[in-house]
């Protein structure tokens, strides 16, 4: 029978704190930290919460469902256990709320065995080092900072900018055995969006959904990283999937765990976020893996930069935590502000032989075309050299940087050297002959047969 506690000291927020005995001969009913509990309140309804803090007989809830209307003689009972997610075959094509409770309208699974969450990242024993590309079909990824396989990597942006659009279209294109979705504050047209985008493109049975609305509890926020990453951890070691786990937006988790920490009159760091951040981060972050073995988990989020302050501290951390960044601005993704550090892993090796040198190239030439568009701007007088890189520039952007363009890897490759051959001579390029040899269009050097002239 499980013990009730009815000594509530207060009530800050969602947070709850009550008095547990410690001077008990057993352990009957002490929590553990982590550990969920029943809060039964006097009109006879209840809601889940979890042990945050214990401080020698004082303990700390958060309670999942708010503590509006909740009394101090409220009685609260703890289940001796973690927190838990459903994990069969079942769930995919399901779509969850913060708390693990199916929202679809589907089958109860109240029978599936389930998981827990929160563990430790993997052993690095276990770990594969990075060398297999997911092919998203988005040139400015694929082309010039590929995804590879167990990295984790964040897509840096503004609000207002298409950011869950872009998500939903990597979602969508990525090779991927699995999906997992994680939604952090959405408003419902988002959350209605990510959905409507998943099952018309067909993919929604290979996917779940793990969605805290805007509308609810701030806790249950929390939670779903850490429900996401636990799914994605079965099916990649169990299963042997190659799981793709896409969350947004971490800022709006970030400020989730800001509100609790502020509720527990901790002493803020930056920007009145827990001193802890860095760490509440790497703990996610750090789930992704390529398993001895196994399977992989690759995780893509968002992190939406307040005035696009990129030395804001849920960025700034990030970028201390993860390989490289996509930078997403003015609807496009920016080559300059872009960055992945695992791509020499894939370039060239499970790619197509130009693929390095294809890539510098244009970022050579697009660098250039900025600096010629500065001149033209400040009414310069420009050579033709300057008008071949405005005429490239304005190609680049058209054809590659625009995140609606979608082109796999081999035919964004041939599009460049199109590119390159419509604005420069190949003795412009300064690239391995060899490769201009087999791929400039239009054979631009054409071998001479045996009487010297050209074949």
């Amino acid at each position: 029978m499980l013990v009730s506690h009815t000594r509530i000291v207060d009530i800050v927020g969602d947070i709850i704190r009550i008095r547990v005995a410690a001077d008990r001969s057993s352990n009957e009913g002490r929590p553990c930290l982590g550990d969920l509990a029943i809060v039964d309140s006097g009109d006879g309804t209840s809601s889940l919460a979890q042990v945050i803090n214990i401080d020698q007989d004082m303990v700390s809830l958060q309670v999942n469902s708010g503590t509006k209307g909740l009394a101090n003689n409220s009685a609260v009972r703890f289940l001796g256990e973690a927190a838990k997610v459903t994990f069969s075959e079942n769930i995919l094509g399901r779509v969850f709320d913060g708390a693990g409770h199916p929202i679809d309208r589907g089958p109860n699974l109240d029978s599936d065995p389930t998981v827990p969450i929160g563990g430790p990242s993997a052993n690095p024993m276990k770990r594969v080092l990075a060398s297999r590309m997911i092919r998203t079909d988005v040139p400015m990824i694929d082309v010039f900072n590929c995804l590879v396989e167990s990295q984790k990597i964040p897509i840096f942006s503004v609000s207002g900018e298409p950011y869950n659009q872009f998500l939903a279209r990597i979602g969508i294109q990525a090779d991927a055995d699995v999906v997992v979705f994680g939604g952090l504050g959405l408003i419902f047209d988002d959350y209605a969006y990510f959905r409507k985008r998943f099952e018309d493109a067909g993919v929604f049975p290979r996917t779940i959904m793990f969605v805290n609305q805007a509308s609810d509890p701030v806790v249950e926020r929390l939670q779903v990283p850490d429900m996401a990453l636990a799914v994605a951890e079965k099916f990649a070691v169990e299963d042997g999937k190659r799981v793709l786990v896409l969350m947004t937006d971490m800022t709006a988790f970030a400020d989730a765990m800001k509100e609790v920490s502020i509720a527990m009159e901790r002493v803020p760091a930056n920007r009145g976020y827990p001193g802890d951040l860095y760490s509440q981060l790497a703990r996610r972050y750090e789930k992704a893996c390529d398993f001895k073995g196994s399977g992989s988990v690759t995780i893509l989020t968002v992190t939406t930069m307040p005035g696009n302050d990129v030395t804001h501290p849920v960025p700034d951390n990030t970028g201390y935590i993860t390989e490289g960044q996509f930078y997403l601005h003015s609807g496009v993704i920016d080559p300059f502000g872009s960055l992945s550090r695992l791509k020499q892993h894939v370039i060239g090796k499970v790619t197509r032989e130009d693929h390095s040198q294809i890539m510098n190239t244009m970022i050579r030439f697009y660098s250039g075309a900025r600096d010629a568009e500065q001149k033209q701007s400040m009414a310069f007088e420009l050579s033709d050299y300057d008008h071949q890189l405005l005429k490239f520039g304005g190609l680049f952007r058209e054809r590659f940087m625009d995140i609606e363009v979608g082109l796999p890897l081999e035919e964004a490759l041939d599009l460049c050297w199109q590119t390159l051959a419509e604005c420069f001579e190949p003795g412009q390029l300064l690239m391995k002959q060899n490769l201009i040899d087999k791929y400039y269009p239009g054979n631009a050097h054409p071998k001479a047969d045996e009487s010297g002239e050209a074949a």
